[in-house]
């Protein structure tokens, strides 16, 4: 796979080696089991997936590249890159400035903009009508779109089964900058698209598959999620679901399988190939990886989760969400949060509010952390971490010693 250029800044000396360590023992990823870091009074297990992926560090890549290369120029981008802070206000104070926050909402005006300004396209992709007024404008997105390959693999996938007529469900969060851009195309390509946020949402939307409810209720209970013009009693002879990358994979599975098997209730076993688009491959790797390498944390016997990244980082929030299905789960965006040995500071994403727990850290002979994080956090904040919680104990064992000890749990 390629390697990027990312500023040494976002590496980790430890983790780094970590990682390199994982990549000689087990260079096919099959085992999903965590690496261990034996202090001695304090016991990491580290997540055998975790941090940058491709679609990351190619951003990264990309939006320095931008920098270096357009040092008289005004630099925007169209929304936070990634979901992460400490990586956006890196660029922040270099210069680039945000033209909408993450929900769309416009913090600089498109007027101001001119041909010879320089604005970048994040990650998540951008809305074909965003798009349109930034080439109204005269500026050109294309030498510096960041957008995740995968992302663009997810609207390919999208505009093959538009084309067939098949009406797209869109497994994601519908504020989310990637669904929106995600939603922009698919309406496009096909004739109806609607988004559903879990499983439960859609159970409710297969009343409507089988003509159980009315279109009016249908608009009432799924407002501004269908494209204009989505009719329930044309629409939902063939359907295809794709998903927002960062969604939890074996939710968008369980979505696929419970609408095909809605859709055999209507047509049948038989005919179901006819109204059931298989779209398996649109699921990114990373989030699997990632995902996986969580559920194999929850087999070790561990005091608590410490997960990594940005509050309003999709992919990081489940991980969080798997971690606290067995460990108390602290969602922290750096080592600021860990005040002192007793106090941290932590992110409740279900409520979206911040929380603070006393005593995080058992009084234990060893204390045994899961930690992880999610794909838009830079290595070294894993580092800063680590060092923090290590501060807390006494007569720990060296780091050189610890990494020349690594092991798989």
């Amino acid at each position: 796979m390629k390697t990027f250029n990312v500023p040494e800044f976002y590496r980790s000396p430890l983790i780094s080696k970590v990682k390199q360590f994982r990549k000689t023992q087990d260079p096919r990823k099959k085992d999903n089991s965590p690496t261990v870091l034996d202090f001695g009074a304090v016991k990491y297990y580290v997540a055998r997936h975790f941090g940058f992926c491709y679609g990351v560090e190619n951003a990264i890549e990309i939006a320095f590249k931008a920098l270096e290369e357009n040092p008289n120029k005004q630099l925007f981008l169209l929304s936070e890159m990634i979901h992460n802070p400490e990586v956006n206000k890196d660029l922040t104070e270099r210069g680039v400035r945000f033209l909408q926050d993450t929900h769309g909402r416009e913090l600089i005006s498109f007027d101001v903009l001119t041909p010879d300004d320089i604005v970048m396209i994040p990650a998540f992709g951008a809305p074909l009508q965003l798009l349109e007024l930034l080439e109204k404008r005269g500026i050109k997105t294309e030498a510096y779109n960041t957008t995740c390959p995968f992302v663009e693999r997810v609207w390919k996938k999208s505009e093959q089964i538009g084309k067939t007529k098949h009406t797209i469900i869109i497994h994601g969060k519908y504020t989310h900058e990637e669904t929106r851009s995600t939603f922009s195309r698919s309406a496009e390509d096909s004739e109806a698209v609607i988004v559903v946020r879990d499983l439960e949402e859609t159970k409710k939307l297969a009343d409507y598959i089988l003509g159980k409810k009315t279109q009016q209720e249908f608009e009432q209970e799924f407002p501004g999620k269908f494209s204009l013009g989505f009719n329930i009693n044309g629409h939902f002879n063939k359907i295809g679901v794709i998903n927002q990358t960062t969604m939890l994979a074996t939710e968008t599975q369980e979505i696929a399988e419970f609408l095909k098997a809605v859709m055999i209730k209507k047509f049948g076993e038989e005919k179901i190939a006819e109204h059931f688009a298989d779209t398996r491959d649109t699921l990114c790797y990373a989030t699997n990886e990632n995902q996986d390498a969580t559920y194999g944390l929850l087999e070790t016997d561990a005091d608590l989760a410490i997960v990594i990244g940005g509050y309003n980082s999709s992919n990081t929030s489940h991980l969080v969400e798997l971690c606290e299905r067995k460990f108390p789960t602290y969602f922290i965006s750096s080592e600021k949060e860990i005040e002192n040995q007793n106090t941290i500071h932590h992110f409740d994403y279900k409520n979206k509010k911040h929380l603070t727990t006393q005593n995080f850290l058992p009084k234990k002979d060893v204390v045994k952390i899961i930690i992880t994080s999610g794909a838009s956090c830079p290595d070294s904040l894993l580092d800063t971490i680590i060092h923090r919680i290590n501060s807390f104990f006494e007569n720990l064992l060296p780091e050189e010693q610890v990494l020349n000890e690594l092991k798989v749990n």
